[in-house]
């Protein structure tokens, strides 16, 4: 089984080095490991060229922006599975991808997710916030659940399936929660039923587009909201509930 993941990024170059080192780390040796470049200029193209042949693919483009730079990665990638390892993130051992497709083998299954530490910018050890997934049931989507994007792992058809009007998988109109709009889409229109692996995968440092700060947590309700109303969901709930769990998240570290 053949796994693609796919790192976007842009003047990132520091903390990139560790998401690299992460996925090259990885026990299981079938991945094809792509990484697409807003134009960095800041050293990020000879930090990649450093390690040669083991990165498959690296494009440096300008885009606009984060979604249009994870379309771009999806239509490079040629992995049976499809996942994402986000410049400011790292993988929580080195046998993730092995476990992934080992659980994918034995459930015969399109979809897995699993569970993700938010953690300190400067000190990964040092964790912010516990994101625990819990098993998949499609009622849970009206009180805001979603499983935590960077552990989500497709198989390749279901993009193609996905596809909006435009062409695109991620909807480059919205700046921070098109990850929330693709999941929930396929979730709720198509019959895909994900599988659970209990067990920390990722760690994400705090900070990122969605959580830097109050205005673009702001901003990402907004969006949100968008994602509910055009999915079939009550937005007033759903944002309650999904914003509840973010509350009790941070309070279970």
């Amino acid at each position: 089984m053949k796994i693609s993941i796919i790192t976007i990024c842009y003047n990132n170059a520091k903390e990139l080095k560790s998401a690299i080192d992460s996925v090259l780390g990885q026990s299981y040796e079938d991945i094809e490991y792509i990484i697409v470049d807003g134009g960095s200029c800041d050293g990020t193209q000879e930090l990649v060229e450093s390690y040669g042949n083991r990165i498959a693919k690296y494009t440096s483009e300008p885009d606009k922006g984060i979604y249009d730079a994870l379309n771009k990665g999806i239509n490079l990638a040629t992995g049976d599975f499809i996942g994402f390892m986000h410049s400011d993130d790292i993988y929580a051992h080195a046998d993730v991808i092995k476990d992934v497709v080992e659980a994918l083998k034995k459930n015969n299954s399109q979809a897995i997710y699993s569970d993700l530490q938010y953690v300190d910018k400067n000190d990964t050890s040092l964790i912010k916030r516990f994101w625990t997934s819990g098993e998949y049931q499609k009622a849970k989507l009206k009180k805001g659940w979603m499983p935590p994007h960077p552990t989500l792992f497709l198989h390749k058809d279901i993009y193609q399936l996905a596809k909006l009007p435009s062409g695109e998988y991620f909807d480059t109109s919205m700046k921070i929660a098109a990850d929330y709009d693709f999941m929930v889409r396929i979730l709720n229109k198509y019959d895909i039923s994900p599988i659970y692996l209990p067990q920390v995968t990722v760690k994400m440092r705090v900070g990122g587009a969605s959580n830097r700060n109050l205005k673009a947590l702001i901003n990402k309700s907004k969006e949100d909201m968008r994602v509910m109303r055009r999915n079939g969901l009550n937005p007033w709930t759903t944002l309650f509930f999904k914003n509840f769990k973010i509350f009790k998240q941070i309070f279970k570290k």
